[in-house]
């Protein structure tokens, strides 16, 4: 953990650390931005390649955070950091300027307080149908749309996989920017010509997964 020679001593960013260790799971990571640049970082085991002094990438919580001066959460994508997290950000003041508090957690990661949903709404040409959770196999995201499927039946949701990952049930796992799958219907997992990891599902859909969430695939399912 560093700081740069910005006007806020060390000691004085350490306290945050010490405030926030005895409530945050192990896997979480403390940056603080100030300005247009982080000027401090502890990382935890699940660590991001963030260094102090880097500028704030504009799509980022520290980012959404300046601009909005309010509590801001979600999950970031490969986008940024190579690989997806989980993140709250809070507004705080240093030396009296606005800056970001961002607690970093792995993309796997989903608030206690958030109740799974028990079912997704999705349209089909103008008629809406409730289907239950279980049923659906995967949710795919498809020029900016959308998209889950059922053993036989595809559907639209107004929601962003973005938004379905913090509060789909802990069966759903998220495996490529565009999909998100129920590893109940999982069939098989194998790899094509180029080594890269493809599930086939039991309703004959194939999925890639991206090298960004192979470790999360590795993990849920201890392979």
């Amino acid at each position: 953990m560093e700081v740069n020679n910005l006007h806020v001593s060390k000691e004085r960013l350490e306290q945050f650390k010490i405030l926030l260790e005895d409530w945050l799971p192990k896997e979480a990571s403390i940056a603080i931005a100030l300005d247009n640049s982080y000027v401090y970082y502890a990382p935890s085991n699940h660590h991001l390649h963030l260094d102090i002094g880097k500028n704030i990438h504009p799509d980022s919580i520290a980012a959404r955070v300046l601009k909005s001066k309010t509590k801001t959460e979600a999950i970031i994508d490969n986008s940024i950091f190579n690989i997806p997290y989980y993140a709250m950000g809070y507004p705080i003041y240093l030396d009296q300027r606005e800056a970001a508090l961002v607690i970093v957690l792995p993309s796997t990661y989903i608030p206690e307080k958030q109740e799974p949903y028990k079912f997704l709404t999705g349209k089909q040409d103008e008629d809406w149908t409730p289907i239950p959770i279980e049923q659906i196999s995967h949710i795919e995201s498809l020029q900016k749309r959308t998209w889950f499927y059922t053993q036989n039946e595809q559907y639209k949701t107004n929601i962003t996989l973005k938004e379905l990952q913090t509060k789909l049930p802990e069966f759903f796992l998220r495996i490529h920017r565009s999909y998100i799958l129920n590893i109940y219907f999982i069939k098989r997992i194998s790899r094509d010509l180029a080594s890269n990891f493809v599930i086939e599902l039991k309703n004959g859909a194939e999925l890639p997964v991206s090298q960004s969430y192979i470790n999360d695939l590795r993990k849920v399912l201890e392979f």
